[in-house]
C-alpha cells in the first residue's frame, strides 16, 4: 500500500504510436517527424506539463521535446530521429504548480482582489526552484521574487493585506509575477516532483530511406547468357547500366548457390529433369556447397563481390534471396541430419503442400533438438553475405519458419548493421503477414497483385495507410514475380502492364517488377494458372530487351516522376477522390513544402472510359473559385481545371493514366 500511496496524481493513457501495447517496435525513417499523442489527466483543475523523452543509439542521455495540450485531455508533440538504429521513447507528465498559481493570480487581479499572499506564494515557488536553475537564468527569477515580496513595505502598510489590490506598488509586483520571461524559465525548469512516466519505454526502429522508398528490379543472373549457355555474374554486370538508367534502386537476385541434382525439376515444373536442365535456384545445395557458396556456373565469390561493387557504382543495391531450405544434396543432410524431420523409415521428409510434393527440397525442422546450432548457422549465413556487401535480403517464405527465429536473427544482424534491411516474401494469412512485420521485417510483400478493382484497391490501401498497420507494415508492391502472373496481365495486354505499373509505383513508396515485365511476358503455363509458361525458375530465359515497343521507356518515365516528387515517397499521405465511373480511379499525394500529385487512371485495359473527377480541393490546397493547372507528367501536357468537378477521358490503347502535378 505504501508504494501505491507514493504514486503521483498524474495518469498517462492511450499513447501513440505503439504496437500491441509496446510489445513490438514502431517503424520510422531518419529525419521523420515522429508524432506522439497521449491522454494525460489528473484530478482537480491544476495545470499540467508533459514532454516526450527519447534516446537514440548514440545518445548518452535522454532528449526532450515538449507536448502541448490539444484539447479534451489529449496532448501531442513530435521528435525527429537523426540516426538509424533502435530508439526508445516515453512520456513524462507532471503538475505545473507555477502555471497553475499564475492562472489563479490573473483571475484574482482581474476581479480586483487583494493578492499579497498569492504574490508571496508565487515568490516562494520561484525561490524553491532557484537551486535547480542554471546560473545564467537565476538573476531574472531572483529579481522577480524580490519584487513580488516588496508590496507591503512599499505601501507602508503591514496589516496583512485587508485592502483591495490596487495602486502602483501592487501593479509592479503583479507585473513582475506575470513577466513572460519568468513564465518561460519556470516552465523550462519546472518542479517535476510527483511526475508520471510511461514505463517501460516504447521502442522505435529507425531505418534509412531505402526502407520506405525504392524501386526494385528482379533479375536472374543465370539468364544473362544465351539459351544454351549459362549466364554469370560477369555477363549480368553488362545489364546493370540499363537497369540503373531505368531508375531502379534495388536489384533483387534469386538464390545464387549450388543447386541439387536429386529429384531436380525439369522445364515447366516437370518432375523429371533432362540432362541439360538447370534446376530450381531454391533447391539449394550440392557437392559444390551450400548457402555460403556460389553456384560454379555463375562464377566465384570474387565474381559476386565484383557484381555487387559494380552495381553500387551505379547506385544499385543488391538484394539477395535468403531461402531456408535444402536440396537432398545439401551438405547439411549428412553433416546435420538432426536439422531435418524424418519419416518412420528413417528417410528425410521433403517439402509438401498436399497434394503437391516438392521432392527437390527438404524443409528445415525448427523443432530440432539442436536449435542453438541451427540458429547460429543460419545467422552466420546472413552475416557471411553482409560481409560481402549485401544490405538487403528478400526472405523466401518466412511464414513457414519459426517466428521467434526471425525476431532474434534480425535483431542480431541489425545490432551491428542497422542499415541491413529485410523483405518478407509471405503471401499468407493477413495476421501472419502483420506479425512478421512486427517481428522486425523491414518490408512486406502484399495482396496488391490480387487487388485489381477500384473498391478493393481503395479498401486495401485505406487499411495500409490509415490503420495502425502504417506504424509497422511497409508494403512492397510487386507487379509480378517469378511465381505470380495474374490473369489481369495475361488477358489485358500492354495497357494492363501500364496500369499495374502506374498503380504500384504511385500508390506505394516501394514497388518492384520481375524481369520480362517490360517485354509484356504474359503466357501462362496453362489456362487458369498463375505460373509462367517456360518459367525462368526451371530454365534459362535470355531476353532481348531492345525489342521494339517494349515498356522500358515508360518504366523510366514513371521512375523519374517518383524520384522528382517527394510526395510519392510516403504512404500515409494517400487520399482517394471520387470518380463517377466504376473503372476510373483517382487519388493524390501531397507533402508540405512540395507539390501535390494527382493520379487518374483507367482500370479497364480494353476500352476507353470517361467520367467526372470530383477533387477534394481542401486536401490539395486549391480554391473553388480559382482555376488551376494540371500538368500531366507522362504526356507532358497541361490542362486548366476549375472547381471540384472536371471531365476526363482515358483510352488505354493510347495512355491509361494521367499523373498530374498540381499547380495554381
Amino acid at each position: 500500500m505504501n508504494s501505491y500511496i507514493k504514486r503521483g496524481r498524474v495518469f498517462i493513457e492511450n499513447v501513440r504510436p505503439q504496437v500491441d501495447c509496446g510489445r513490438y517496435r514502431v517503424k520510422a525513417v531518419v529525419g521523420d517527424d515522429v508524432r506522439v499523442t497521449a491522454d494525460i489527466l489528473r484530478d482537480g483543475p491544476d495545470l499540467l506539463q508533459a514532454a516526450i523523452r527519447y534516446r537514440g543509439p548514440s545518445d548518452r542521455r535522454w532528449n526532450e521535446a515538449a507536448l502541448t495540450h490539444a484539447g479534451n485531455d489529449v496532448w501531442e508533440g513530435s521528435f525527429s530521429p537523426g540516426e538509424i538504429g533502435r530508439f526508445r521513447y516515453t512520456i513524462e507528465a507532471w503538475t505545473d504548480h507555477f502555471a497553475t498559481w499564475r492562472s489563479y493570480l490573473v483571475k484574482r487581479v482581474e476581479a480586483g482582489q487583494v493578492v499579497d499572499l498569492e504574490l508571496a506564494e508565487g515568490a516562494g515557488l520561484i525561490e524553491a526552484r532557484l537551486p535547480s536553475v542554471p546560473a545564467a537564468h537565476r538573476p531574472v527569477l531572483s529579481a522577480a521574487a524580490t519584487a513580488m515580496r516588496g508590496g507591503a513595505a512599499m505601501r507602508g502598510e503591514g496589516d496583512g493585506g485587508t485592502e483591495t489590490g490596487g495602486g502602483p506598488a501592487v501593479d509592479a509586483r503583479v507585473a513582475a509575477a506575470l513577466n513572460p520571461e519568468v513564465a518561460v524559465l519556470m516552465t523550462r525548469h519546472s518542479d517535476r516532483s510527483g511526475a508520471a512516466r510511461l514505463t517501460p519505454a516504447l521502442e522505435l526502429t529507425v531505418d534509412r530511406e531505402r526502407a520506405r522508398f525504392g524501386s526494385w528490379y528482379e533479375l536472374f543472373p543465370r539468364s544473362t547468357g544465351t539459351k544454351i549457355k549459362h549466364g554469370t555474374f560477369r555477363t549480368a554486370v553488362k545489364l546493370l547500366p540499363d537497369i540503373a538508367r531505368m531508375g531502379f534502386d534495388v536489384l533483387y537476385i534469386p538464390p545464387i548457390h549450388p543447386i541439387g541434382v536429386t529429384f531436380r525439376k525439369g522445364r515447366n515444373n516437370a518432375l523429371k529433369a533432362g540432362p541439360d536442365d538447370v534446376g530450381v535456384p531454391w533447391a539449394i545445395g550440392s557437392k559444390d556447397g551450400g548457402h555460403k557458396d556460389v553456384h560454379p556456373s555463375l562464377g566465384t565469390l570474387q565474381d559476386f563481390d565484383y557484381f555487387v561493387a559494380e552495381a553500387g557504382k551505379l547506385g544499385l543495391e543488391v538484394a539477395l534471396d535468403f531461402a531456408v531450405n535444402c536440396s537432398p544434396d545439401h551438405p547439411w543432410v549428412t553433416e546435420h541430419p538432426e536439422w531435418f524431420s524424418h519419416r518412420p523409415d528413417g528417410s528425410i521428409k521433403y517439402a509438401e503442400n498436399p497434394p503437391k510434393k516438392y521432392q527437390d527440397i527438404y524443409p528445415i525442422n525448427f523443432d530440432t533438438q539442436d536449435k542453438a546450432g541451427l540458429w547460429t548457422e543460419l545467422l552466420a549465413i546472413l552475416q557471411h553475405w553482409v560481409d560481402h556487401g549485401v544490405t538487403l535480403f528478400r526472405v523466401d517464405n518466412p511464414h513457414t519458419k519459426a517466428f521467434r527465429f526471425w525476431e532474434w536473427a534480425i535483431e542480431e544482424i541489425q545490432r551491428d548493421r542497422p542499415d541491413v534491411l529485410f523483405l518478407a516474401e509471405a503471401f499468407t494469412r493477413p495476421k501472419v503477414m502483420k506479425l512478421l512485420a512486427k517481428l522486425g521485417f523491414t518490408q512486406s510483400y502484399t495482396y496488391f497483385t490480387w487487388r485489381n478493382h477500384k473498391q478493393e484497391l481503395t479498401d486495401y490501401l485505406t487499411e495500409l495507410s490509415t490503420t495502425d498497420m502504417a506504424e509497422y507494415f511497409r508494403p512492397n508492391f510487386f507487379v509480378n514475380t517469378q511465381d505470380i502472373l495474374h490473369e489481369y496481365l495475361q488477358h489485358g495486354g500492354p495497357p494492363a502492364f501500364k496500369v499495374r505499373l502506374v498503380l504500384a509505383a504511385m500508390l506505394s513508396p516501394t514497388y518492384g517488377v520481375y524481369s520480362g515485365y517490360e517485354l509484356y511476358e504474359r503466357a501462362p503455363r496453362e489456362p487458369g494458372s498463375e505460373e509462367y509458361l517456360h518459367s525462368e525458375k526451371y530454365e534459362l530465359r535470355p531476353r532481348d530487351f531492345s525489342t521494339p515497343g517494349n515498356l522500358r521507356p515508360y518504366m523510366t518515365r514513371i521512375n523519374t516522376i517518383r524520384a522528382k516528387h517527394p510526395a510519392l515517397t510516403r504512404l500515409t499521405n494517400l487520399h482517394f477522390h471520387h470518380v463517377d465511373k466504376e473503372h476510373l480511379m483517382a487519388f493524390s499525394k501531397s507533402l508540405p513544402g512540395s507539390d501535390s500529385i494527382v493520379v487518374v487512371i483507367n482500370l479497364n485495359p480494353f476500352t476507353s472510359e470517361e467520367g467526372t473527377v470530383d477533387l477534394d480541393l481542401d486536401v490539395l490546397g486549391l480554391s473553388e473559385h480559382r482555376p488551376y493547372e494540371m500538368h500531366d507528367l507522362i504526356g507532358d501536357t497541361t490542362y486548366v481545371w476549375s472547381g471540384r468537378r472536371n471531365y476526363v477521358r482515358l483510352d488505354p490503347q493510347a495512355e491509361p493514366a494521367h499523373v498530374f502535378r498540381v499547380g495554381s
